[in-house]
């Protein structure tokens, strides 16, 4: 699975570097299994040197936990088709789980073969993992994105679209940022869904250069700090829905507003 679409050329060319460190790791499995996997093997390959590659993923635990990752992203595209096809039919989703690993049996063996030795694979709650990562995808799917509208007004929109959710899925949203919050394949998902809608919201704006790193700084902490209130709403129950999306667009107001340049993002809607 390719890494999400990046803005810039930076994170375009970063993205790409990762899928290509991605794509000789499997190589390098098929060839010789994941006990074999050596970063320094698929630098030397890439023409890069150690350290450099580094940049990437900080050592083979995270690049293999990447894979997991990628796996399980996957299975759950095969099985939520199947699903949409035959329901909840035990048959035919054992079926499409066969189906998925004889295309690819590396990525099966790496999810469900013998453990990669001094490796602690992310595999708790793989099956959650999966589905909340669908989940993750269909919402940022469903977040609007208007170029012609300020920054303020389609953040409000991408508020209420996700309140919605978040409500309609409490445990869920619960378990992935409570119960799990130690485990790196869910927080790993949490991460890039943030990412992903930062960026959306970055092309958006038509910033670019030090303004949009600025932004996006500033967006990213946002965007962290909304998610943990929207918790702690699912959890205590202490304020209104009403009350966490006038706290929310309160601390977008005084967050842009530090900005030097960054005004005119608010619009009219403000």
């Amino acid at each position: 699975m390719a890494e999400p679409e990046a803005g810039t050329p930076r994170e375009r060319y970063r993205a790409q570097v990762r899928a290509e460190i991605k794509q000789h790791a499997w190589e390098q499995i098929g060839t010789a299994g994941a006990s074999a996997l050596s970063l320094n093997a698929i630098a030397k390959q890439m023409g890069l040197s150690g350290p450099a590659l580094y940049r990437y993923f900080a050592g083979r635990d995270e690049l293999i936990t990447a894979l997991v990752r990628e796996a399980y992203r996957s299975l759950a595209d095969t099985l939520g088709a199947a699903a949409e096809t035959s329901g909840a039919d035990l048959a035919a989703l054992a079926h499409a789980l066969r189906g998925w690993a004889l295309e690819d049996p590396n990525r099966y063996f790496l999810v469900y073969g013998t453990p990669v030795p001094g490796y602690h694979a992310p595999d708790k709650q793989a099956l959650f993992a999966a589905v909340y990562q669908q989940a993750s995808d269909r919402l940022l799917d469903g977040t609007p994105i208007d170029p012609t509208r300020s920054l303020l007004a389609q953040l409000s929109a991408g508020l209420d679209v996700h309140f919605d959710y978040f409500a309609a899925n409490r445990n869920t949203v619960l378990a992935a940022n409570r119960v799990l919050a130690g485990d790196p394949v869910i927080q790993g998902i949490i991460t890039d869904e943030l990412a992903e809608l930062s960026r959306r919201v970055l092309d958006a704006t038509g910033l670019r250069g030090p303004a949009r790193d600025t932004v996006r700084a500033a967006l990213g902490a946002w965007l962290v700090f909304v998610r943990a209130l929207c918790v702690d709403w699912l959890t205590n129950e202490t304020f209104s829905r009403t009350e966490l999306r006038e706290m929310s667009l309160g601390a977008l107001r005084g967050t842009l507003r530090a900005v030097a340049g960054a005004e005119r993002l608010l619009g009219a809607d403000d």
